[in-house]
């Protein structure tokens, strides 16, 4: 399965690749970055998982999330899901380790 990314020299991606960074006024927020066909060449230290979900028909299933190695201590456990409201349409992150956020949801700690 591939994300149709317009423009890009790298062509379809084939999944996500999720990190964090130092940023905010609580310490650390999320990155999130497409990922091609040869991103493991290109980061041979991230871990790989692919989306398996119920029915192979249900869109997003087969693509890869690829996690950042300095990261993955913080997004351990992680839920990940994509709502697609009539006002936004957005990640959003559950994580058990987050010992808050700040007031705008914008960054947490670990």
């Amino acid at each position: 399965h591939t994300l149709n990314t317009p423009g890009s020299p790298e062509g379809p991606a084939v999944g996500i690749r999720l990190g964090t960074k130092k940023r905010g006024c609580n310490g650390l927020s999320y990155t999130l970055n497409y990922a091609y066909e040869n991103h493991l060449e290109n980061h041979p230290r991230d871990e790989a998982m692919t989306i398996n979900l119920s029915s192979p028909d249900m869109e997003g299933n087969g693509l890869k999330v690829f996690v950042e190695p300095m990261a993955l201590m913080n997004v351990i456990g992680t839920e990940m899901d994509f709502l697609d409201t009539v006002m936004t349409s957005e990640f959003t992150f559950t994580n058990p380790n987050s010992k808050g956020e700040c007031g705008c949801g914008e960054s947490f700690n670990v």
